[in-house]
């Protein structure tokens, strides 16, 4: 069965590719710790049968895979072409209309009803991952824009649209949002992304929604938005992660900024323990072939480097032809480059007399105890999951290992870099806790008799929440 994971997280989409039991098995055993549901394609109801088959999956394996939904958001889109595939030509003129029609060579339709109304003269519009470009000539600010074809090419019917220079009046998440939203949290996903987040106050929009509605399920918010990359320290804060959508942020803003806009954010979340994943095109090649290219490789091992808590693929699972063999290329890329060159032992001082600063010093002392005695683990107690969290962004050598007595955490925990979390009761005192963890591990073969390993949690253990001890020790 499946071997022990990297600290690197692996995302996979799900799609006609990889939909049967037998298929998400194999991922599994190659190495996925989260599935991806993607609600711009497909139903709820087949959304339904793939989170059935997880959960049985992860009943008989004896596992914790985790769920992610990923809301469509507003997307802008074209209606139906012509033969589904018409040829727009450089230099000539296009309509751009709001009722729905059947696209031309003289008329597309455009999902977005107040596009006329928000458009300026002079702003680009973009179509299929920015393969085609447009220039807006002229809007009767009703149902009609006007636009010069200044790249163009073939293109086929619903294929997305980005306005990077149009602040679109849009609201963060759609009626549709909201009912996949709602589905999501009644079938008790462990994520929920929120797609063209633009500010922190579109992600309390759905994190009240999922209070409104009992929910467990924490938020990730997407950067693709200008928008968002300028209140980004804000939605860094509200939001449970965050994942960087290289394939709409490199439309939305200019391609040669994205790895550094990248790298910022990635350093930003570690900072504030908060996971990020990066996202798109990172294997893309294996749609179709059966290894990916060097510069694939490249830049699954650059993400892996800059500390991402979790890759994401996306078509080269859900319909490629070798879902299970592309996750296992991406995995072995994650472990050479996790086992020769990972910068571990990141530096990040708690701040002084903030709210969580004794919890906060009590974490990056355990990390920087470990070092120095390289332990083969540190072994957290949590009840709300921000020991470990906090552990993960100092991105130690040593293991980590979790122990909860909160279920919900568990295939949560399978998003954030290097965690493993175990399910255990209350205990009436730490010792107690830290025998049955050892115990437990031992049993597993994940440390040995004479490992070091670094204990933090609370005492007493009845004060969750609060984690004031740290205790330094030798398996026995």
């Amino acid at each position: 069965m499946r071997k022990v994971r990297s600290q690197t997280k692996i995302i996979a989409t799900i799609g006609p590719a990889c939909s049967s039991r037998e298929v998400l098995f194999q991922m599994i055993e190659e190495g996925v710790d989260v599935f991806r549901l993607n609600f711009s394609h497909s139903n709820q109801a087949e959304h339904q049968i793939i989170i059935n088959t997880i959960n049985e999956l992860n009943k008989e394996l004896n596992l914790n895979i985790a769920i992610l939904a990923d809301l469509q958001g507003p997307k802008l889109r074209i209606g139906e072409v012509e033969n589904n595939a018409i040829e727009l030509t450089d230099g000539e003129f296009i309509n751009f209309v709001t009722t729905k029609c059947v696209g031309n060579k003289e008329q597309l339709y455009m999902s977005y009803a107040e596009f006329p109304m928000d458009v300026k003269i002079g702003d680009k519009v973009l179509i299929d991952d920015g393969k085609i470009q447009l220039e807006v000539i002229d809007t009767n600010r009703k149902d009609t824009v006007k636009a010069r074809i200044i790249y163009g090419g073939p293109l086929s019917s619903r294929k997305g649209v980005n306005l990077p220079n149009t602040r679109i009046s849009l609201p963060s998440m759609t009626d549709e949002d909201v009912a996949n939203a709602e589905f999501a949290i009644e079938n008790k996903v462990d994520w929920i992304a929120l797609s063209f987040v633009r500010s922190a106050f579109d992600v309390k929009i759905l994190k009240d929604l999922i209070q409104r509605k009992k929910g467990t399920a924490s938020v990730i918010a997407k950067i693709e938005k200008p928008d968002a990359l300028d209140d980004l320290e804000n939605i860094i804060e509200i939001a449970d992660a965050i994942m960087v959508a290289r394939g709409d942020l490199g439309v939305e803003v200019p391609f040669d900024r994205v790895p550094l806009i990248q790298k910022k954010i990635v350093n930003a979340c570690i900072s504030k323990a908060k996971p990020v994943i990066i996202a798109t095109q990172m294997m893309e090649s294996m749609i179709t072939n059966f290894r990916p290219t060097r510069a694939e490789a490249n830049d699954v091992a650059n993400a892996v480097l800059d500390g991402a808590d979790a890759l994401m693929l996306s078509a080269e699972t859900s319909v490629g032809k070798f879902p299970a063999i592309t996750i296992r290329s991406m995995q072995k890329i994650i472990d050479w480059t996790e086992n020769n060159g990972f910068p571990y032992n990141k530096k990040h001082a708690p701040q002084v007399m903030t709210e969580r600063f004794l919890a906060n010093s009590i974490c990056y002392q355990a990390c920087k105890i470990a070092h120095q005695t390289t332990a083969k683990a540190i072994i957290t107690f949590t009840h709300s999951g921000y020991t470990a969290y906090k552990i993960s962004s100092h991105r130690p050598e040593a293991d980590i290992f979790a122990f909860t007595n909160n279920k919900i955490l568990l295939r949560k925990m399978a998003l954030v870099w290097g965690v493993r979390a175990f399910y255990c009761e209350d205990f009436e005192g730490m010792d107690e806790a830290i025998t049955y963890s050892q115990h437990l591990l031992k049993e597993k073969h994940l440390i040995s008799n004479g490992n070091i390993v670094v204990n933090i949690g609370s005492t007493p253990l009845s004060e969750k929440g609060v984690t004031n001890m740290l205790k330094l020790g030798v398996v026995q």
